[in-house]
């Protein structure tokens, strides 16, 4: 691994709290906690994790930026299927896990110029530092409209309209699998002489076993050559808690990741586990633990089965290109004049790293779930319902 960015004193402290917290657990565990664990507990443990902490994440000045920090086009777009949706529904916005807000802000804005704008904008936020940023942003972009803002600590009961996602499955806790031949081992982390390491355990029967087996590397994997890859048991569970509490409406999840077929591919054998740390991207999930956002592609095709296990639908699947190109990013970029340079050009940039092949176009994925929505989702209609 190529030498990353030194932090400063009192984060290096920080990180230290966070991996004697996690090695506390293995001690008590009696030496092994599965990777899934120690992911949550480095991502989220409270006042510690990377996502609990008041860390800068998000932006040049954090570790990864995501699509709505490069462009409001993105927001743009996503506010054009919501309109659709919330016309067909009258309900209202649940965006899970809202970053900095720049999401939240950009919508809400087009909804206002098209006529659509619901009665609630509700954010699920666990993250306190975050939620306070995002009320920060509302309040000084968006103060006429921030008492139609709400912030849950939980999933509602009944919700009805459309619940949004944006690179939020990728950041929750996956299991490692290691499948070798006949045999199917956890990896997980222990202790050597005070440093994280890497430890295999046999699976013992129950889900995970189950779902190893029936993936495909159990069919391909042999004892000289292991396979190693992640199972979303946590999102899939998530998912499919979103299709308990949706009474009607559309849930849009946008994150980066594969069909099973391509995830599970012979020739992806490590797995797709990346650590993010100052927009410098690497396979360490051990370096500087709470400083880092650790994260794993998502098997779009175990979301899918998710869904449909708890009453959802599959709406639509599509690249992140076609869906802002079906959701008018052409048109919303011909809102500009050519004549004006300075806001022209920069916005034909971000457009470009939007959808572009070689950026986000193709790797983003959009998948909609829904429930009593029959109606053709604009962002989805030249796409193939998977």
């Amino acid at each position: 691994m190529p030498p990353l960015p030194e932090p400063e004193q009192a984060l290096l402290v920080h990180s230290q709290a966070v991996g004697e917290r996690i090695a506390s657990e293995i001690n008590e565990q009696g030496g092994w906690i599965p990777f899934s664990r120690f992911m949550e507990l480095a991502l989220y443990a409270p006042g510690l994790g990377y996502y609990s902490a008041g860390l800068d994440k998000f932006g040049a000045g954090g570790d990864f930026v995501t699509a709505p920090e490069i462009s409001p086009l993105f927001g743009q777009c996503l506010a054009r299927q919501a309109a659709q949706v919330l016309q067909l529904t009258d309900g209202d916005v649940l965006e899970i896990g809202a970053g900095s807000g720049r999401l939240a802000v950009d919508l809400m804005r087009e909804l206002e110029n098209l006529g659509t704008l619901p009665a609630r904008y509700a954010i699920l936020e666990l993250s306190g530092d975050l939620r306070q940023r995002q009320q920060a942003l509302i309040e000084q972009t968006l103060p006429h409209l921030a008492a139609r803002f709400h912030w849950l600590d939980a999933l509602p009961e009944r919700f009805g309209g459309i619940m949004l996602g944006n690179e939020v499955l990728d950041a929750m806790p996956v299991h490692l699998v290691s499948w070798q031949g006949s045999e199917i081992v956890g990896r997980g982390v222990g202790l050597e002489q005070g440093r994280f390491v890497w430890l295999e355990k046999k699976l013992e029967p129950g889900e995970l076993l189950d779902v190893a087996m029936a993936l495909p590397p159990a069919g391909f994997s042999s004892a000289e050559h292991p396979y190693v890859s992640e199972i979303h048991l946590a999102a899939q569970g998530f998912v499919r808690s979103l299709g308990n509490c949706l009474e009607e409406g559309i849930i849009l999840m946008l994150d980066y990741g594969f069909p099973e077929s391509e995830y599970y591919h012979p020739q992806r054998g490590q797995g797709t586990l990346m650590c993010h740390y100052r927009h410098h991207a690497h396979s360490d999930p051990f370096f500087l633990p709470g400083l880092q956002d650790i994260t794993a592609h998502v098997d779009f095709s175990a979301m899918i089965r998710a869904g449909l296990s708890s009453g959802l639908e599959n709406r639509g699947y599509a690249t992140q290109a076609q869906f802002l190109l079906q959701t008018g990013l052409t048109d919303l970029l011909a809102r500009l004049s050519p004549e004006d340079g300075a806001r022209y050009l920069p916005a034909v940039a971000q457009a470009q790293k939007l959808v572009s092949p070689a950026e986000m176009g193709e790797l983003f994925k959009v998948l909609a779930l829904g429930k009593g929505v029959e109606v053709p989702l604009m962002g989805f209609i030249r796409t193939r319902v998977r």
